[in-house]
């Protein structure tokens, strides 16, 4: 999976020019290639004394007339360079140059006689409309355009909506080119960057618009005319379809979601494009990559390395089948679509690159830089990353224990009973297609049976992780040693997630402790990656892992696995690496993995992970060991027993406040937790009862406490409790104290006239009888 060099730009008519562009550091605004991929095409916006341009270059040499269009600022630039396909002549398209005034160049190759300009044409109606954004959408050219006010505004909202969106048919025939009627698909709009999918259209709110109108996206569908108001960060998703043109009116459409919209936080939105399955491919500034689904719904896909993305930092993004292509900084991702999992990560030695179309090849990447056209293959690995033979005999040794642990027979299972036996047919199945896709160089491919190559487009991905990973491993022992701080921390994130995705059994937990020991950042680093650990807009901890990774970092071993050499289970070596790098984020870790226990197991399973020892008890020994070389962390240890919700963690950490002697968090742990359940709320008021009879830190706060009181305990209740927790004294009581620290039936009073006040238990029993309007009931009328 290296890249390889297909062009040095020698085989492009004015190749030497086209280098030249791209060497002069004036990175091209944008870069398009055909879609048989013969033709570049550059709009160079460049620096005085030389024009801005769109020029095209053609590869192979093709001879004919080049096109070359220049302007002189202030003239109208060029907005969108547009391929569109011929309905008339199959595999045939045509470029359609829409400049700012909404003139559109409609220009069409020959073979041998070079571009001609088939036809210009005028976009918009009127004279003063500016077009800032054009796409082509099946047929149709759409685009958002500018339409000024006649008067000089002073109202700053009214200027602000006067772009409307328009859609219009580019119609491709042999008699020439044809636009077809004008239609206003929104009008007194905000400004929208228009990005077209085969069936929809989306809008994507300006960087410069409105706070309140960038809180949203549009999705415009022409078939069913309906427009779909989405916010996808808050969930929010609005349909509605438009009946007659007096519906198109921007403010109409949002009628009835202003009010839920106005509350919403701006989009963050770095990078928009669309993906070929369709979506709307987003970039945050966080480095965050998304997909909007044409209904409106979002999904993530995976998080660029090094932090925020400045605003001028560009981020290139192409989709190739199913894998999606990201280049920043210089570093080429190849992530999976479907499951966000990072395929392979390759450091390019361009510093600008763009994505071109590789016509006919959908598993190979063609990248556009000043020292020629690089293709990137991530199907087919090439010889020498290719695995060693013994591969296929690691898989029977591997699958001899993985059988072993789990037979009842005491015989021992060997390879040779497992390659002759028959019994167990997955190790076979999976050596036949290793066999099949990573054969060794000295023998041919052998030919693979139907019934497996289902199974192998399954597990390609897997195939390709591991030649990644053994490439690596290479890379490590081979590198300089400048470069093997940098291998090394991307070799961890991959053997953690490697180890993650398989049985965690006494081996691999314990070269996990080494692993966490050794690279205790880049561990701490991929058990994030391996989790999708982040906060959400709320600032609340979410994870996105699947069940099978929870049940690897929640598996407790038998204690007979632990212990040895200081070897720790994955819960704590995670909640270790919390308190290392992110202790903030420890309590709310430890709450999520409660709600999927609890949502996996029963409550109190011996099979759960806490049917032996609780999790916040787990993370509290972490913290009591990391506690031993330095100062204790009482805030810590607060915040863990409160996050769990237990009732006796919860008195634990009532009990640590009452010694902390912090009165105003005891009172508001106290109203908080008294509400899970009544036997709860009894003893957390039974425990500040005794506080309060014993000194008078309390009583600032009594009209907070007395509510609390359960509706079992009666006043004799809390004398009793009061009487028995009186502080001691040396001395000879005395009626009045000098001091003013007793307590007094003062204090009492308005908890007891409370219980006193509150109707008991048979009062409610009896009360229906008690309310009757007549005692005894009246005779009934006699009969005659």
């Amino acid at each position: 999976m290296k890249l390889r060099q297909v062009s040095d730009l020698s085989d492009f008519s004015r190749g030497h020019w086209l280098r030249e562009l791209l060497c002069r550091g004036e990175d091209p605004s944008h870069v398009q290639s055909s879609p048989d991929g013969q033709h570049v095409l550059l709009l160079q916006k460049s620096r005085p004394p030389a024009l801005p341009r769109v020029v095209a270059f053609q590869r192979h040499s093709i001879a004919g007339a080049d096109l070359e269009r220049s302007w002189q600022p202030p003239q109208p630039a060029p907005v969108g360079l547009l391929f569109l396909q011929s309905p008339v002549v199959p595999d045939s398209w045509v470029l359609a140059v829409v400049w700012e005034h909404g003139r559109t160049e409609v220009w069409h190759f020959v073979v041998a006689v070079g571009w001609q300009l088939l036809q210009t044409l005028e976009l918009c109606q009127g004279a003063r409309a500016r077009v800032v954004s054009v796409c082509s959408q099946g047929a149709s050219l759409v685009w958002c355009e500018e339409r000024p006010p006649l008067g000089a505004h002073s109202d700053v909202s009214k200027c602000a909506f006067r772009f409307c969106v328009c859609a219009r048919a580019l119609e491709l025939g042999e008699q020439g080119v044809r636009l077809g009627t004008a239609r206003i698909v929104l009008h007194n709009s905000p400004e929208y960057q228009v990005l077209a999918s085969p069936q929809h259209v989306f809008l994507v709110p300006a960087a410069a618009g409105f706070a309140t109108t960038s809180k949203f996206l549009l999705i415009w569908h022409p078939e069913k005319a309906e427009f779909t108001i989405t916010a996808p960060s808050a969930g929010f998703i609005h349909s509605k379809v438009l009946c007659s043109s007096s519906e198109s009116d921007f403010k109409k459409l949002l009628l009835g979601s202003v009010g839920l919209l106005s509350g919403f936080a701006p989009l963050d939105i770095h990078t928009s494009t669309v993906s070929n399955s369709g979506g709307l491919l987003l970039v945050s500034t966080k480095g965050s990559v998304s997909i909007v689904e044409p209904d409106g719904t979002q999904r993530h896909i995976f998080d660029l390395e090094g932090g925020p993305l400045a605003q001028g930092s560009p981020v290139q993004l192409k989709t190739f089948g199913s894998i999606l292509a990201c280049v920043l900084a210089g570093v080429l991702y190849l992530v999976d679509q479907n499951s966000g999992r990072l395929v392979e990560k390759e450091v390019l030695s361009m510093k600008e690159v763009h994505f071109l179309e590789s016509q006919g090849e959908e598993d190979s990447i063609q990248l556009l830089s000043q020292s020629g056209i690089y293709s990137f293959s991530f199907s087919k690995p090439e010889d020498n990353s290719r695995p060693e033979p013994c591969l296929v005999e690691m898989v029977f040794e591997e699958a001899c224990r993985y059988y072993q642990r789990r037979s009842l027979s005491s015989s021992k299972l060997t390879v040779e009973k497992l390659k002759k036996g028959g019994t167990f047919q997955a190790p076979v199945v999976l050596a036949a297609i290793l066999q099949h896709s990573l054969h060794q160089k000295q023998k041919p491919a052998r030919s693979l049976q139907d019934s497996y190559a289902k199974l192998l487009s399954t597990v390609s991905l897997e195939l390709q992780s591991y030649m990644s990973l053994e490439l690596l491993k290479t890379c490590v022992v081979c590198a300089p040693e400048s470069e093997v701080e940098s291998y090394c921390k991307e070799l961890v994130e991959q053997e953690v997630s490697r180890i993650l995705q398989s049985d965690m059994d006494k081996d691999n937990l314990a070269y996990l402790n080494s692993v966490f020991a050794s690279f205790p950042k880049a561990a701490w680093k991929a058990t994030r990656s391996c989790l999708q650990l982040q906060q959400n807009g709320d600032g609340l901890l979410v994870a996105r892992a699947t069940p099978e990774v929870w049940k690897k970092v929640l598996c407790q071993p038998q204690l007979e696995e632990v212990g040895q050499n200081g070897m720790v289970p994955l819960f704590e070596l995670i909640c270790a690496s919390f308190l290392r790098f992110k202790p903030q984020w420890l309590p709310s870790f430890v709450e999520l993995t409660q709600q999927y226990v609890s949502s996996s197991w029963s409550y109190g399973s011996k099979e759960g992970p806490e049917g032996r020892v609780p999790l916040y008890k787990r993370a509290l020994g972490v913290l009591a060991r990391k506690n031993k070389h330095g100062e204790a962390d009482e805030e810590m240890e607060l915040e863990l027993l409160l996050c769990s919700k237990r009732p006796k963690a919860v008195l634990q950490a009532l009990h640590l406040l009452i010694h902390l002697k912090q009165w105003q968090r005891v009172v508001e742990v106290a109203e908080k937790f008294s509400k899970l359940s009544p036997l709860l709320n009894k003893e957390i008021f039974i425990t500040l009862l005794a506080e309060f009879a014993q000194h008078r830190e309390l009583d600032p706060y009594l009209d907070r406490l007395w509510p609390l009181c359960p509706a079992e305990l009666t006043t004799s209740d809390i004398l009793t409790t009061v009487l028995q927790h009186l502080p001691h004294s040396q001395e000879d009581p005395v009626p009045f104290s000098t001091k003013g620290n007793q307590l007094t039936v003062g204090l009492l009073k308005p908890l007891l006239q409370r219980v006193v006040q509150r109707p008991s238990v048979q009062d409610e029993m009896y009360s229906d009888a008690l309310q009757s309007s007549t005692f005894p009931p009246p005779t009934p009328p006699r009969e005659h």
